[in-house]
């Protein structure tokens, strides 16, 4: 078995201290019911603001994976190839807005003349949105973000990722899991890299942790096509999307069109 090896952090600076506190210390137990109060209206700020800006955005597949990635890496190479070949069925990709594997998804899709989305997260250490986007919302905390995501989306592609890109996997196939959203299906991309852990679904199958047909809606290939096949064998089958028109006493009707290719479940 491997030693870990702890290493000092280098503290974090004052300034961006404060700005950390002052955006996640809702977690830090019981507040004043002041502080509480305004913690709900930011909270629901930040919905009324996401439902705002993705409401027209249309259907959605939201593409997943680490931010660490540079452009001349294999991982941002096929999630520039995943995002462009979604786009080409009329679906709008959505990502974190981030860079590494959101970044390429969002560039395969608006290169390719596809709608490109994505839920930006305000942290201490900031992070820009990358500029292959149509359309995107900054929001405060990680929860709303997540929700957003899963909201307007039909299928999730998961390319490699670290504790986030777990998280939001592990949080959907949950979700799947107790009926709380049906037919959903999850693309793993990166056979190498996630090899390991299909093993390791396996061995909690034998366990009896999870149910045969929790994996139903999983599928690991390292191919954007079969990874749209996967996709649209589900979402074809058991969704049919709706258009929605605006008020234009909200100013919704001037919302732009960026989808050029054909509608998706035409």
């Amino acid at each position: 078995m491997s030693k870990i090896t702890l290493v000092p952090v280098t503290p974090i600076d004052p300034i961006k201290r404060k700005v950390l506190v002052n955006h996640y210390d809702y977690l830090e137990g019981p507040k004043s019911r002041t502080s509480e109060l305004a913690f709900i209206f930011k909270a629901m700020y930040q919905f009324i603001k996401g439902f705002r800006t993705l409401h027209f955005v249309g259907p959605c597949v939201t593409v997943f994976g680490s931010a660490r990635f540079t452009t001349e890496h294999r991982y941002y190479k096929m999630a520039e190839a995943v995002g462009a070949a979604i786009a080409k069925t009329g679906f709008t990709v959505m990502t974190g807005g981030g860079p590494g594997i959101m970044e390429a998804a969002n560039k395969g899709a608006y290169e390719g003349g596809g709608a490109s989305v994505g839920c930006n997260i305000r942290l201490p250490l900031e992070q820009q949105p990358n500029p292959y986007m149509h359309e995107w919302v900054t929001l405060d905390y990680f929860f709303i973000r997540k929700f957003m995501l899963l909201k307007y989306s039909y299928a999730f592609v998961v390319l490699p990722g670290g504790w986030g890109t777990m998280d939001e996997m592990f949080e959907t196939l949950t979700l799947v899991q107790t009926g709380m959203i049906h037919h959903f299906p999850v693309v793993l991309m990166g056979t190498e890299y996630y090899a390991p852990l299909i093993e390791y679904l396996d061995f909690m199958l034998r366990e009896g942790t999870i149910s045969p047909e929790d994996l139903n809606y999983v599928k690991l290939t390292d191919d954007p096509e079969e990874a749209v096949l996967h996709m649209e064998k589900y979402i074809l089958q058991y969704y049919k999307v709706r258009k929605r028109k605006g008020f234009w006493i909200l100013g919704e009707r001037k919302r732009k069109k960026y989808n050029k290719g054909k509608a998706a479940f035409s």
